[in-house]
Formats: structure tokens, sequence, C-alpha cells
């Protein structure tokens, strides 16, 4: 089965003030200069998942300017059996809205009838940035298995910021506390059974995959030793640590502390201490691996969207992700300054020139 954008329009998007594309399920291989807006291209496929994309804009910045008022962004999904048009706009600076088939639908409607996992160069430092970087980058992965994955976050960090508030007041009452960590225990303990659930089917896709990216064992840690697992339990430690926290003026347990840690299987070394090639070729078998799960989970491969993929690989790695990513029978987006990047590809890809004039990005299919 399919899942594929078959068309897509950019009006007034970033650098796009007009932008059409009209595609079949194969990898598609986007080629221009350095700013040309080629990541541009992928961000808008990337609003067809809940989220806020991959650059984690707002609506506002997403506009292009000065003259425009607001952006769209449309296209023709062939999800499973089912092909759906897709709206997704927003106005004056406005929260972005969605249509799916002509109907209102909220963000975590997108996450029934699509999957996008991107990696782009910003993860490159994945490994050796700070914890919140690595959060970021499992709850995609988590949000690609279980589309509810967003609905918890954020009713998570909405009782944590209320709590937070009343600990800098240096509020004692604790009649006050018990709406909020209540909620977060049970959004809590959803968020961190989400979380494991993800990496046990990303630890089962790389078991005997044929793949020339290395494995990666990856662990869930918390700051403070193990999360409580049951909603009971962290309704519990939320209560017992209101006095350190308060002392801290913040929550300090929760899935908000998470990390998630790697170590390159085949040569038992953590991935923080990998050169940068071998870090690349992680992050790269995690995507895959990721997307070999939801093949399965889903029932067809995800939208990959690889910006500036060949980066930090060799001639052999390319090639070798190429064949994978056809093997997997993905439409992957992927970016790179020239089609000599894609030439082992040859017809197993469609190809789209990007170019830039006075600011204005042009999109150019090639046959």
């Amino acid at each position: 089965m399919t899942l594929a954008l078959t068309s897509l329009t950019l009006s007034h998007f970033r650098s796009h003030k007009i932008g059409r594309m009209t595609l079949d399920a194969r990898p598609v291989a986007l080629f221009g200069s350095n700013g040309a807006g080629k990541t541009n291209v992928l961000e808008a496929v990337s609003l067809f998942s809940p989220g806020r994309g991959l650059r984690r804009s707002s609506a506002e910045d997403m506009t292009r300017r000065p003259e425009a008022l607001g952006w769209k962004v449309t296209g023709l999904l062939h999800s499973l059996h089912q092909m759906h048009e897709i709206d997704i706009w927003s106005e004056e600076g406005a929260a972005r809205q969605i249509k799916i088939d002509s109907k209102a639908a909220p963000q975590t409607a997108l996450g029934r009838i699509a999957r996008v996992l991107w990696l782009i160069p910003a993860m490159d430092r994945l490994w050796i940035e700070g914890a919140e970087g690595r959060r970021r980058f499992l709850d995609r992965m988590t949000l690609s298995f279980e589309p509810t994955h967003a609905e918890a976050s954020l009713t998570y960090e909405r009782a944590m910021r209320e709590r937070n508030r009343l600990l800098k007041d240096m509020v004692r009452d604790p009649a006050w506390y018990g709406a909020l960590e209540n909620q977060m225990a049970q959004a809590g303990t959803a968020i961190n059974t989400n979380r494991l659930n993800a990496l046990a089917q990303l630890a089962e896709a790389q078991k005997g995959a044929a793949t020339a990216f290395p494995a990666a064992d990856l662990t869930l840690i918390h700051s403070d030793g193990d999360l409580p697992d049951t909603e009971d339990d962290l309704r519990a430690a939320l209560a017992d640590n209101r006095n350190r926290d308060l002392a801290a003026g913040r929550s300090l347990i929760g899935p908000h502390r998470a990390d998630l840690t790697g170590v390159y299987s085949a040569k038992d070394v953590p991935a923080k201490d990998c050169s940068t090639g071998e870090q690349k070729a992680l992050l790269v078998s995690l995507i895959l691996a990721n997307a070999r799960a939801l093949t399965r989970d889903f029932g067809a491969p995800p939208l990959l969207l690889l910006d500036e993929v060949a980066a930090h690989l060799d001639a052999d790695r390319r090639a070798a992700l190429y064949d994978e990513i056809v093997a997997l029978g993905a439409q992957a987006w992927m970016t790179g300054t020239g089609p000599e990047l894609f030439d082992t590809l040859d017809s197993r890809a469609q190809y789209v020139e990007v170019r830039e004039q006075n600011g204005i990005s042009e999109i150019v299919q090639k046959s």
C-alpha cells in the first residue's frame, strides 16, 4: 500500500510566491543552490503531520513577506486505499487551519491518515547537545506511532506550567495542587508509556534488518532515577516532591526530565563519543528503523523528509540509503545542491530543481 503526495501547491509560503508539483509515489530529489528554497518545500510537507513542522516555526514566520497576508499549502494525499485533499493555511499570522476533504479538522486528524518522519542538519548534533533536543527527537518518533501522544504532551505541559507558577509564588496549600498533579500524572504516565512502546518498536525493527547503517541501542533515562510507571505512583511522587520543587521553583520530576541515550551496538560505543560520520549514520539508521516499524504498524511506509541527507555520508552509504528507501517503497523527499548527489537513483526517483531569483523561489520539475 502507498502513502504519497501526488500533488503539492505552495502559495506565499516562505520564499515561494507560488509553486506547484505533480508527483508519483517515487522518491523526490530536490536540488538547487543553498538558499534557493528547498528546505521550505520540506517544511511545507512536514505540515501534513501533527505538530509544529520540522522548523517548529509559528504560522506568522511561514508567511512570505512583505506583501502577503497569509499562506496556503494544498496537497493531494494518497493514503492507503484513499485519496484526500488537504488544505493548510494561515491568515494574518493566526494559528494554521486545516481542511481534509473540504471539512475543517484539527491537526491531530492528520495523524490518522499520514505519517511523516524527517532528518534535518540541526539533528546532526543530537548526541552531543542538550537533553531537550533528544526528547523532541524521541517524541517525534513516538508521535509517528501514537497520534494521541501530542495531546498527552500538550495536557502535561499546560498543567506543569500552572503548577510551576504556584511553586514560584510559594503557594503551599495542597488544595491548589491536587487537580494539576492529577492531570500531570495521567498525561505523564501516557507520555512515558508511549515513549517506551516506541523504543521497543524501534528495537524490533532494527533486529535482523539488512542495512548498511549501524544499529543503535536506545535507552530512556530520567534525572532522578526511574519514573514511576503507574498514574497513582506518579501522582504520589509529585505530591511528595512539593517541598523540593518549592525550593527550586519548578517541577523536578516527570517525563519532561527524561533523556535519550544511544549506543553504537556493534562497537559498544556511546553515540556521543562516535565520529561525526558515525553519528549521522546512526541517525539515518533510526529513521529507517522508524520507517520499517511504521510500515508494519500503519500499513504503508511514511513520507520521509531528508534535508541535505548526503552530508557526512560517503558515496557508498548514499547509494545504500537510496537502495533502502526504494526497497521500503517510501516517498522520500531529499534535498541536495546538485542532481549528481542522486545519480545512483537514476529513474527510480523524480527530480525537481528549486531556483531563486530576487528572493523568490521557483520550482521546476524535470522529466
